[in-house]
């Protein structure tokens, strides 16, 4: 059992795919991968990095309340780097989204990812009963 979970508060999909998916009869959802693209404007926010990455996250936290659940409840993250190098920025900046257990977490550095963001998220959570 799955079910499409979308809201306007995030960057609508820019391909043939679903903002995130609930699954199992609503216990999980998984998020597509959010780079930072304002939901206006369809556009990557200006600033660099860590403002793409608050946009990401802010969107991955929108999804997630679509869904029925927060960014307390992701239990598995990965992030996307155009360039390892901004790493470290973002780490810090990530602790801020998330407290202790700390979600499982990957870090890759890709080719590239979609308009040319320099990073993109994606979570898994679990819905609250």
């Amino acid at each position: 059992m799955k079910r499409a979970v979308a809201t306007d508060r995030a960057a609508k999909a820019i391909g043939p795919y679903s903002q995130a998916i609930a699954a199992g009869p609503g216990r999980f959802v998984f998020t597509a991968g959010q780079i930072g693209l304002d939901p206006r404007t369809g556009q990557l926010v200006p600033g660099g990095v860590i403002a793409e990455f608050d946009r990401a996250m802010a969107s991955v936290g929108a999804i997630l309340e679509a869904a029925g659940a927060r960014l307390a409840d992701v239990v598995k993250t990965t992030v996307f780097f155009a360039d390892l190098t901004d790493f470290a920025a973002v780490n810090e900046r990530y602790a801020t989204y998330f407290q202790e257990p700390y979600p499982a977490r990957s870090a890759v550095e890709a080719k590239a990812l979609p308009r040319n963001a320099r990073v993109e998220i994606e979570a898994v959570a679990v819905i609250a009963p």
